[in-house]
């Protein structure tokens, strides 16, 4: 068990990318080569991931069409139904030992959550769970998605936080498989003007990922792994 979880935080990048440098750290936090857990925050161009859960009816528009629009698809290993990642939207990849806590997934999701319930209320926005769905809604609108993957008990993929991201983006799916859920944002529900979003939500979900997880959470550069130089010196940094 680590006292602290350091903070590394990649700006704008591929998703290409930062799947792969999400992976290695695993691996590297599997083989004990990684001595302390890690919160990545990234933020990312138009991608859609589809998960191990995903539906043909949660992808609309042939996947060719919308690779042709420029949106990259994936399919990855973490659970869950398709989503969506833009500028504008806060996505966090903890690389977690839950041996430091508990060997139990669903203890794992309802911590994440209240990360994120605890840093919306830090800005003012009431959030709370919706029983039986995954992730965190206000006022029965969805703002936060999770989808998770664990490898001998460490972390990996994460949540998506709306900030000020571009919601007509989820129209191009069915967010989570959930038909008829209306997205949010940070943006969209709080007024015009009150507070530098991007900054206040980032500050927020750190510190109650801190407090949630009962950890320091320590601002850290991204180790330089085998394989992954060009995450690391390529990107638009935020």
């Amino acid at each position: 068990m680590t006292s602290s979880i350091a903070v590394m935080e990649l700006g704008r990048r591929r998703y290409a990318d930062v799947l792969e440098l999400q992976r290695e750290l695993c691996r590297e936090r599997v083989a004990g080569r990684l001595t302390e857990d890690v919160l990545l925050l990234v933020e990312h161009e138009p991608v859609i991931t589809l998960g191990r859960g995903t539906r043909n009816s949660s992808l609309p528009i042939p996947r060719s069409t919308l690779e042709a629009r420029g949106l990259e698809v994936f399919e990855i290993e973490r659970g869950g139904d398709v989503t969506l990642h833009a500028p504008g939207q806060l996505v966090g990849y903890p690389i977690l030992d839950l041996g430091g806590w508990r060997h139990d997934l669903h203890w794992y999701l309802r911590q994440v959550e209240e990360v994120l319930i605890r840093a919306l209320e830090t800005l003012g926005i009431s959030a709370e769970r919706n029983r039986g769905k995954t992730g965190v809604w206000t006022s029965g609108r969805k703002i936060a998605s999770i989808g998770i993957h664990v490898k001998q008990w460490v972390t990996l993929h994460g949540f998506a936080l709306n900030v000020s991201t571009d919601l007509s983006l989820f129209d191009l799916i069915v967010p989570c498989g959930l038909a008829g859920v209306t997205m949010t944002s940070v943006d969209r529900e709080l007024p015009p003007g009150s507070l530098p979003r991007w900054e206040a939500t980032r500050t927020a979900v750190i510190a109650a990922f801190g407090q949630t997880f009962e950890r320091n959470m320590r601002n850290a550069p991204v180790p330089t792994l085998p394989g992954n130089r060009a995450v690391l010196a390529s990107g638009i940094q935020r």
